[in-house]
């Protein structure tokens, strides 16, 4: 049974599924506000005698009808769209993550090629690519495009068990992006490549990465982005302990009785510790004014 033919609505979603969420959430918005007040025009009043408009009013309610059903049927190919756009990104993440953590150096081969492309796609990501998967099927030697400061790069992966990756892929990426004006290509694969294509990558901006190559790149990324989390964890936590003062601390003069009032001049009084007599050394209360006034009182 052939495969079954893609329409339009379709063919929107998997635009919008490549876009990052938020943006097609804004362009569901922005089509909306844009299709709307065609939709709710109202019909111009034209006469019924006048046969001369009325192909013109004919033609603005057909257009004011498929504005009627647009204006609903493309934003909601938007919002499906960044939904798909959101689960693939997590599932990118939470699959570069657990071939990360996975001890086994076959862990990359054991996954499918579609796995594969997602997790290289993930991996040029961190890299600060603005990463775009090719549709399945014929690619033409790209799975995976890349852009930075407006250059294109282009990715072939190669999710092979056993064979070598041989000169055949590396020379076709090489007419692509001769083809294409790309200024880097890459050759990703889970095993290894001939010295052949290694002889014919040099020199052609080209890079082959393997499989061992692959691994340790991806346990760079989540080890980087692990010690970021915990530097970030940590001066946070430095901050709170800076912001934190008690409220209740109690310092030694908040354990001592209120100050009285001197009983000679009204003053206020401070305490004070004698410093000869038989009291040597004890506290007592002081007039604030001494040595004007020489009011004290015990403290008890």
């Amino acid at each position: 049974m052939g495969n079954r033919k893609q329409s339009p609505f379709d063919d929107l979603i998997g635009i919008a599924a490549s876009l990052p969420w938020w943006v097609s959430l804004l362009l569901a918005g922005l089509t909306y506000l844009l299709i709307h007040p065609f939709a709710s025009a109202p019909a111009s009043a034209q006469s019924a005698a006048n046969f001369g408009q009325l192909g013109s009013a004919v033609a603005g309610q057909i257009y004011r009808t498929v504005a009627l059903f647009a204006q609903y049927l493309i934003p909601a190919g938007f919002v499906i769209g960044a939904g798909v756009s959101a689960l693939e990104r997590v599932k990118r993440k939470a699959l570069l993550e657990n071939t990360a953590k996975a001890t086994s150096s076959e862990t990359a081969k054991a996954l499918s090629w579609r796995e594969f492309e997602m997790l290289i796609g993930e991996m040029f990501r961190n890299k600060g690519y603005n990463v775009k998967e090719t549709p399945k099927g014929p690619d033409g030697g790209v799975d995976l495009e890349l852009r930075k400061a407006g250059e294109l790069t282009l990715v072939q992966c190669k999710q092979w068990r056993a064979t070598k990756v041989g000169v055949k892929v590396v020379r076709e990426l090489f007419g692509v992006m001769a083809a294409r004006g790309a200024v880097h290509g890459y050759v990703v694969t889970t095993g290894e490549f001939t010295p052949e294509a290694i002889k014919f990558a040099q020199g052609r901006n080209i890079s082959l990465i393997d499989g061992q190559a692959v691994e340790r790149e991806i346990r760079r990324q989540t080890e980087s982005k692990s010690n970021v989390t915990h530097l970030r964890i940590a001066r946070q936590q430095k901050r709170e302990k800076n912001k934190w003062t008690p409220t209740t601390q109690i310092g030694p003069n908040e354990l001592s009785p209120p100050a009285p009032q001197c009983p000679r001049c009204g003053n206020n009084m401070i305490q004070r510790v004698a410093k000869k007599g038989a009291s040597a050394g004890k506290p007592f209360w002081g007039c604030s004014q001494y040595p004007k006034c020489h009011g004290t009182l015990p403290i008890k």
